[in-house]
């Protein structure tokens, strides 16, 4: 019962992961967010370092950030499933 947060998130996300061909784990890689939603999650940021965040804003905020957190571990999984094609 003890298993770590991240421990639990590397066997949710591990298959993912291994579904992933090489073009696909590429495209994974490449990902950008787009550049009006990175608008949005930069004004909040501001606003929150400023203290200003409504409880509205805190809680998009923090959706926005555990999405861009979740985003950047499928990423390295990816870059870590094309890293493992490529060696002999």
């Amino acid at each position: 019962m003890g298993m770590t947060s991240a421990v639990l998130l590397d066997e949710l996300l591990d298959p993912f992961a291994e579904c992933l061909d090489p073009e696909s784990a590429q495209r994974v890689v490449e990902f950008r967010i787009a550049p009006s939603v990175q608008e949005v999650v930069d004004a909040l940021a501001g606003k929150a370092n400023e203290g200003v965040l409504t409880d509205e804003e805190r809680a998009q905020y923090e959706s926005l950030i555990n999405a861009a957190d979740l985003i950047q571990i499928l990423k390295l999984k990816a870059r870590h499933k094309l890293n493992s094609n490529t060696r002999p």
